[in-house]
C-alpha cells in the first residue's frame, strides 16, 4: 500500500476513541492531519494528540469545528485528499434520541459530505459507520440469507422509540450513500465495526464500550450478566481498516470489522481468569426471565422489546471482506479486553474489591 503523504487528510472527532488511534497511525506513517475539533484551545482534550505528534514523523493541525454548523469543516478539508469522519456520539442513554443522537448522527454526515462536494481536492471519504446500520437486534440474524450479518444487510428493526442509537447510524450511513451516489468526483468507503474495545490513546474516553468494561469490573454487574450475544473488535484494528480504506486504490463499499462473534458471559470469562481475584468481574449469567423481570426497573434501555429480542440470542457477522481486502488480522479476544480493563486499573477508574475474589 503507497501512503501519499503530499497532501494533507482531515478528520472529524479527532479526540474520539476510534479517531485517536487513526490519528496515530496517520502520524506514525508521516501524514499531516487536520484534527476539525469543537475547541482547538482545549488543550487538555488535546494534551493526548499532542503527546502522539511530538514522538512520530506527521504532522496535526487543529481546526475548530461543529457537527451541526453547515461549512465549518470547509477551513480544515482545503487542500485534502481524505476526509475520515468519525465524530458521531456513541451513547445508549439519551432524554431525547432524535436531538442528542439522530441529528448529530444524520445533519452531521450531510454537512460534511456537502463540504466535500465543495471541496475539488478530496477523492475519497471513509466514514465510520456501525454493525448497528447492518442489525438492530439479535433476532435479525433470522432473516439473514445463511444466518450471518454481512455487508449486504441493513438495519431495519431500529426506530426512534426502539435501538434509537442503531437508528441514528442506520440513517446516518443511508445519507452517505445518497450523496455519494449523486455524484462522481469522489468515492465513499464505510467501516462498520462491531463493539469497540481495547485501550485508546485517551484512558478517559467517554464511550459505550468504556461504561460496559467498568460494569464488569465496579461490582455492578456482580450479580450476574445477561447472556446476549455481541460482536467484539479491537480499537486498534478499526483504525488501521479506515487507513486501509483511504489508501488502497480497490477498497469499496462497506467493511464489517468484528473480530469475534461473543457474549457477554464469555466476556466475563476472559475477563476473570486475569482479574478475578482482585475485581468483581461477574460469574453469573441471568436467566432470561429475570432479565425480563429486573432489566427495565435496573437500565432503561433493557426494555422488554429488548431482552426479548436480544437476550439468550446469538451474534454472528461475516467479516471476510475486511479479512481479504483490506488485509486485516484480527487480534485475540483476550488480548483486547484484558489491556482495554489494564488501561481501566491504571487510570484508577477502578478499585481492587476489598471483599475479596469475585462472587462472594
Amino acid at each position: 500500500m503507497q501512503i501519499d503523504t503530499s497532501t494533507p487528510v482531515m478528520v472529524t472527532g479527532a479526540t474520539g476513541y476510534v479517531a485517536g488511534r487513526l490519528v496515530e497511525r496517520l502520524l506514525e506513517e508521516g501524514v499531516t492531519v487536520h484534527a476539525a475539533v469543537r475547541n482547538p484551545d482545549d488543550s487538555r482534550k488535546l494534551q493526548y494528540l499532542n503527546a502522539i505528534a511530538e514522538k512520530t514523523p506527521g504532522t496535526i493541525r487543529y481546526f475548530k469545528a461543529d457537527l451541526l454548523s453547515p461549512g465549518s469543516y470547509a477551513e480544515a478539508m482545503a487542500g485534502c485528499s481524505v476526509v475520515f469522519h468519525t465524530a458521531s456520539p456513541f451513547t445508549t442513554t439519551v432524554k431525547d434520541p432524535q436531538k442528542e443522537l439522530v441529528e448529530p448522527a444524520q445533519l452531521g454526515t450531510r454537512n460534511v459530505l456537502e463540504t466535500v462536494n465543495d471541496t475539488p481536492s478530496v477523492k475519497r471519504v471513509v466514514l465510520t459507520s456501525s454493525c448497528a446500520a447492518i442489525y438492530g437486534d439479535n433476532a435479525d440474524l433470522k432473516h439473514t440469507t445463511n444466518g450471518v450479518f454481512t455487508e449486504a444487510d441493513w438495519n431495519t428493526s431500529s426506530s426512534l422509540s426502539h435501538q434509537p442509537y442503531a437508528y441514528s447510524k442506520t440513517v446516518a450511513e443511508k445519507q452517505g450513500w445518497k450523496i455519494a451516489d449523486a455524484q462522481d468526483r469522489w468515492d465513499l468507503v464505510t467501516i462498520n465495526p462491531s463493539l469497540v474495545v481495547g485501550p485508546g490513546i485517551n484512558p478517559n474516553a467517554t464511550s459505550e464500550s468504556f461504561d460496559i468494561l467498568r460494569q464488569f469490573g465496579d461490582g455492578t454487574a456482580k450479580p450476574g450478566v445477561p447472556d446476549v450475544g455481541i460482536g467484539v473488535v479491537d480499537v486498534r484494528e478499526v483504525a488501521e481498516a479506515h487507513l486501509l480504506a483511504a489508501y488502497l486504490p480497490e477498497a469499496n463499499g462497506r467493511y464489517i470489522l468484528s473480530g469475534h462473534d461473543t457474549d457477554f458471559p464469555e466476556m466475563a470469562a476472559v475477563l476473570r481468569r486475569r482479574f478475578g481475584k482482585k475485581y468483581p468481574i461477574p460469574k453469573r449469567t441471568l436467566p432470561k426471565a429475570a432479565v425480563w423481570l429486573v432489566g427495565p426497573v435496573v437500565n432503561k434501555t433493557l426494555t422488554r422489546k429488548f431482552v426479548s429480542r436480544n437476550v439468550n440470542l446469538p451474534w454472528r457477522a461475516d467479516n471476510s471482506r475486511s479479512r481479504e481486502q483490506l488485509g486485516i488480522q484480527y487480534r485475540p479476544l483476550d488480548q483486547s479486553l484484558n489491556e482495554f480493563f489494564q488501561q481501566l486499573v491504571d487510570s484508577g477508574q477502578l478499585k481492587k474489591n476489598s471483599a475479596g475474589p469475585s462472587g462472594r
